[in-house]
């Protein structure tokens, strides 16, 4: 099992960058760098390559509508060459309220362009002229624009002719699109303890379809994580993020993070949540948010009970343990997690 952190919209990102060799000397093993609608990751992800020697930079995530095929290869390919191999292309839909209202983009057919972006990806990467027939269209037909566009291959020669994708994912369908073509899966509010009945058979499905060529799936799950005593208030610090997603990442009816709780068994609370955060009750939704949910989507509590929930992750065939460190000192935090996980 290896270690991850991702870096957070919030904040200075370049005084966080600058922390990061020291989490890297930590034994840090993976760092992810978040969009959504701040700052972009890639500007991010290349001073962090200039920062650190050995952790893997991926991600988490670029939007798959924010793009297009080729501009995600080759900013990929850019950044496993400034990091000398050490990218991940950490791709996911987002959702409509940001695809549609702030990129002004049609959330349409997400499944189908993610499979398609990873083979045209895959292709660039190989220094294959790349041609295309499907809901991307590699060049131009006849009778689209100027007719003038022609099958083109990359200029550069990347580091690496296949760089690892992974991809956020949470329903079924995409799951089983994810555990069929991509490196790595990223889930969210991962509950290792209930993880397959929710996704066993998806990924099965998905894995009966897989390229043996293909290495196995890496699976990026974990959560808070804080070594301590004061199990209630830590977990309590947990409490905002998860209303923020299960109630207002979405509307009413369309809302990944709300429907993977609610088939965890919260489907009441799930709905409580919602009701509250879209109403503008924002504290109300926080405590509406189970301590069941918290306890079994952290990593928070004595030493003992935080080897405990490793071993689930790890069972639970997790093998990046993507944490976040409530710690005054994360290094110290990362570290020793590391011992934990080794």
């Amino acid at each position: 099992m290896r270690l991850a952190t991702t870096l957070m919209y919030a904040g200075d990102p370049r005084a966080t960058a600058d922390t990061v060799a020291g989490w890297e000397d930590a034994g840090l093993d993976v760092l992810w760098v978040a969009e959504a609608y701040g700052f972009d990751a890639p500007t991010i992800m290349g001073y962090l390559a200039a920062k650190t020697e050995r952790v893997q930079i991926g991600s988490a995530i670029l939007p798959i509508y924010s793009r297009t095929p080729a501009l995600l290869a080759q900013t990929a390919a850019g950044l496993d060459a400034m990091s000398g191999g050490r990218a991940i292309l950490g791709l996911g839909a987002s959702g409509p309220q940001v695809i549609e209202g702030w990129h002004g983009v049609v959330y349409d057919k997400p499944i189908g362009r993610t499979r398609e972006i990873i083979e045209i990806c895959r292709s660039i990467w190989r220094r294959e002229v790349v041609t295309h027939d499907g809901l991307y269209q590699l060049p131009l037909p006849e009778g689209q624009g100027t007719g003038l566009g022609k099958p083109l291959k990359i200029l550069t020669h990347p580091v690496r002719d296949s760089i690892p994708v992974y991809v956020a994912a949470l329903g079924a369908a995409n799951v089983r699109m994810t555990a069929e073509v991509a490196d790595g899966w990223l889930p969210f509010l991962y509950v290792p303890e209930r993880a397959s009945d929710v996704w066993g058979a998806e990924l099965a499905a998905g894995f009966s379809k897989r390229d043996a060529a293909l290495p196995p799936l890496e699976i990026v799950a974990g959560g808070p994580v804080a070594i301590g005593d004061d199990v209630l208030g830590l977990r309590d610090l947990a409490r905002p993020l998860i209303a923020l997603y299960v109630g207002g990442m979405g509307a009413k009816g369309r809302n990944f993070y709300h429907d993977v709780v609610s088939r965890y068994g919260f489907e009441k609370e799930a709905d409580l949540i919602q009701e509250h955060y879209l109403a503008g009750r924002k504290k109300e939704a926080a405590a509406a948010v189970p301590d069941e949910l918290l306890e079994l989507s952290s990593l928070i509590g004595p030493e003992s009970y935080v080897r405990d929930r490793i071993a689930a992750f790890r069972e639970a065939g997790v093998t990046v343990l993507n944490v976040t460190p409530i710690d005054a000192d994360p290094q110290r935090l990362l570290s020793k997690v590391k011992e934990l996980i080794s």
